[in-house]
């Protein structure tokens, strides 16, 4: 089946129905407010692509390619990301919710969380080597088998990372962060 190329748009205040992304690809396009739940993503690019206030919540996302795209204030409540094109895809999340959202043993170098909420968020065997996770919440989120070297978690909070099930060389952590760490030895740190 042929893609279709949409290109420069915008759109706004759009509530799109299963089939409407369904083999499209998008580039340079800025999407406001818009509702995706009811979507089937199948065979979708976004390439440059920013997305403002959007609503994900629940959607399920197979076989989407992400190049270079933000989501800003968007909810991924529930979403499954595994099924995502690993072939030359970047994305990055900021103020978003992504709590309960699923990245398991997915290659997610260099992605930016920034000012996320990210309650139970799944990175089982997942690469984070260089992420950015800027003021998270990760409360319950699972690290096991979880690459996480030189990734910045220095200003995130409420995490359990334990060093012996997980890679995190010359991963940076503050000083106040630092009994996510030390969590499985019972102590108690002042």
């Amino acid at each position: 089946m042929h893609a279709d190329y949409i290109t420069d748009q915008h759109f706004t205040d759009i509530v799109y129905a299963e089939s409407d992304v369904k083999y499209k690809e998008y580039e340079n396009c800025t999407f406001i407010n818009c509702d995706f739940r009811a979507c089937s993503f199948i065979a979708v690019t976004f390439i440059d692509c920013n997305f403002l206030d959007c609503n994900f919540k629940g959607t399920k996302i197979n076989h989407v390619s992400l190049r270079d795209v933000w989501f800003t204030k968007c909810d991924f409540t529930s979403v499954n990301f595994a099924m995502t094109d690993q072939i030359l895809y970047e994305f990055h999340f900021k103020d978003s919710l992504l709590d309960y959202a699923q990245f398991y043993s997915l290659k997610l170098k260099k992605m930016q969380f920034i000012n996320c909420s990210m309650i139970a968020v799944d990175f089982m065997e997942s690469d984070l080597t260089e992420a950015l996770f800027d003021n998270c919440n990760l409360r319950h989120a699972v690290f096991i088998g979880t690459t996480a070297n030189k990734t910045d978690f220095s200003t995130s909070y409420d995490f359990i990372i334990d060093p012996e099930k997980n890679k995190l060389k010359r991963a940076i952590f503050s000083t106040e962060n630092l009994k996510g760490l030390l969590q499985k030895y019972d102590l108690v740190i002042k």
